[in-house]
């Protein structure tokens, strides 16, 4: 074999997320090239190497943005211009079910490149699960049958389907694609002999914050696609199992179901809240919008000596001062004998994991409610304030130090404003019905980074709602103009908590 890159043919899934393999996330975490189709999610895109060439090759339902012999083409020239590099062609659905990957392999084969098919979840299966409708059920459908619903002939321009068989067919039928066909496709089955009555369902956009599923019979398809404007990407599925989507139906039950929600923390911080708000049915996208790392020797460690407590106002100072102090050479036990404090719940659980509790968490959990509660520790005469270290970044404000002005103040780490955002990301922003912030700092770069709409009459950010965490981002979300819901408290528990209260107050 020629010295060529390793081109991996990955599907994505349905839409969802969750529903990717770990192997294909496994493979687009290190990828130096993701060539990506239209109806890859942007949660998925968002999980590829962040210094990957992202090629956008999607392709509409009426027109092709590449057409599929350039896409073939481009495989080969990456694997060529990247020797012994990865190249990931990141496919809606299966690559081999409808998803052209066949054609893909043999463009490879035929130029000498080496390929792994890595399978996705099919939507002929997942997207009817997500609608509550089960493919084969006992006593209802023993068999189910794929089918393409826009494949034509070459010699007539006809679909190439067997009508004949298909109308005496007692099997689930499950029609990819071919919305625009579908009436025909109807018409045909019910003049081979099938039952004009068959239920049948157009589920859109599946296992997306967007699914919506109609529900028709054979006779009525047509006229139902045009009433209720049913619109691609969209499949069908015919059969009595249909009948079971009126019970079983759950994803629209999930009190976020439906949503698109931005997450504005760093991957590491925000994989805790994608959770949660993903397992409550939302599709999250992770755009963080600063990035922080450590302030290496800008301080002496032996300096610590001069200090009785050291306190901690974010989870970003505790990462970046114990791994300092790790490399250093020391470990906790230089710590001994100190008191700990912490400005909130979230940044003293980020503690517990190095093995520190602390002695000191305000009520009120913002700077000014941890600068109120030491200066009463000095006032009773605890404390010496000079003895105290306060470890913060660079762009903290000076309430502690106005309340403690005789503390000490050490920056362990600076925030950087991420410079931007991919063409693909902003997109994915601008369509979100919201937005969640956790500092003032997230809200002040989101808002360089992306323009505001307007009605004619007044401009607004987009999406207009956020979610905050604490009155500080709060206050500064809404002094940019959006719509402001904040958390009772700084947890993100409570965030969380507040989110789902909120679209359940829109639901009712």
């Amino acid at each position: 074999m020629a010295n060529f890159g390793h081109v991996y043919l990955i599907g994505a899934g349905p839409g969802d997320p969750g529903l990717l393999t770990i192997r294909g996330k496994e493979i687009l975490e290190c990828a130096d090239v993701v060539v990506y189709d239209r109806l890859v999610s942007p949660a998925i895109l968002g999980m590829c190497n962040s210094k990957a060439k992202m090629v956008d090759v999607g392709k509409m339902p009426t027109h092709h943005k590449v057409k599929q012999s350039e896409i073939n083409k481009l495989l080969v020239q990456f694997a060529q211009e990247y020797p012994q590099g990865i190249i990931a062609r990141l496919k809606g659905g299966d690559p081999f079910v409808f998803g052209r990957g066949g054609e893909e392999a043999l463009e490879l084969v035929a130029a000498g490149v080496e390929f792994d098919v890595v399978p996705g979840i099919t939507s002929a299966i997942s997207v009817p699960a997500y609608a509550g409708i089960p493919v084969s059920h006992r006593g209802i459908a023993t068999s189910f049958h794929i089918i393409t619903g826009h494949e034509k002939a070459e010699s007539n321009g006809e679909l190439s389907l067997d009508f004949e068989n298909l109308a005496k067919c007692q099997g689930t039928l499950i029609f990819l694609m071919g919305i625009a066909n579908m009436d025909f496709i109807a018409k045909r089955l019910v003049e081979c002999g099938k039952d004009p009555k068959t239920p049948l369902a157009f589920i859109e956009k599946g296992t997306t914050p967007y699914q919506r599923t109609v529900v028709a019979t054979l006779e009525t398809a047509g006229e139902t696609i045009v009433r209720e404007n049913v619109t691609a990407p969209a499949i069908t599925i015919m059969g009595g199992v249909v009948e079971l989507g009126k019970t079983l139906a759950w994803k629209k039950n999930l009190p976020l179901s439906g949503k698109r929600l931005v997450v504005t923390r760093a991957a590491k911080q925000a994989s805790g809240i994608t959770a949660r708000l993903t397992a409550l049915g939302a599709e999250v996208i992770e755009t963080p919008m600063i990035e922080t790392r450590a302030v290496e020797g800008s301080f002496n460690w032996a300096d610590l000596a001069n200090f009785d407590i050291l306190a901690f106002t974010s989870t970003n100072g505790v990462e970046s001062f114990f791994t300092q102090l790790l490399a250093s050479g020391n470990d906790i036990r230089i710590l001994a004998g100190k008191k700990i404090a912490s400005v909130g719940k979230i940044t003293e659980k980020k503690l517990l994991e190095y093995g520190i509790r602390c002695d000191y968490v305000p009520e009120d959990h913002t700077g000014e409610g941890l600068g109120k509660l030491l200066r009463d520790v000095v006032d009773k005469g605890e404390l010496d304030a000079s003895r105290i270290l306060l470890l913060q970044g660079n762009l903290a404000d000076d309430t502690l130090l106005k309340l403690l002005p005789q503390a000490v103040r050490w920056v362990v780490y600076e925030t950087l404003p991420v410079a931007e955002l991919p063409e693909w990301k902003r997109e994915a922003v601008e369509s979100a019905d919201a937005i969640v912030f956790a500092s003032t700092s997230a809200v002040e770069n989101y808002v360089k980074l992306m323009p505001q709409s307007t009605d004619g009459a007044t401009s607004y950010p987009v999406p207009h709602t956020s979610f905050c965490i604490g009155r500080m981002t709060e206050s500064a979300a809404r002094k940019h103009g959006f719509e402001t819901v904040t958390s009772d408290e700084t947890t993100m528990d409570s965030l969380v908590k507040k989110i789902a209260e909120y679209y359940a107050g829109e639901r009712a």
